[in-house]
């Protein structure tokens, strides 16, 4: 993990922008791009926060350390 690393984020719910250590931060690696998003919790509001990932952001947070989880394909 990169010591003291930090990423500039948007609250969707109270709109301020913030900037989170890699530790607040967790990503989800779903089976389609569209299911693969990182979260947070809003410093400012404590709102949950859960946004999409591209490709891009997925490597700076993996790189960075940020906690991970693989999820399951859905059946149906």
């Amino acid at each position: 993990m990169t010591e003291g690393l930090r990423f500039q984020v948007y609250c969707s719910q109270c709109r301020v922008k913030v900037e989170l250590p890699v530790e607040a931060f967790r990503l989800a690696l779903g089976a389609t791009k569209e299911r693969t998003f990182y979260s947070f919790t809003c410093p400012e509001c404590g709102a949950a926060v859960r946004k999409p990932a591209g490709e891009k952001i997925v490597t700076a947070l993996t790189d960075a350390g940020v906690r991970t989880m693989r999820l399951l394909p859905v059946d149906g």
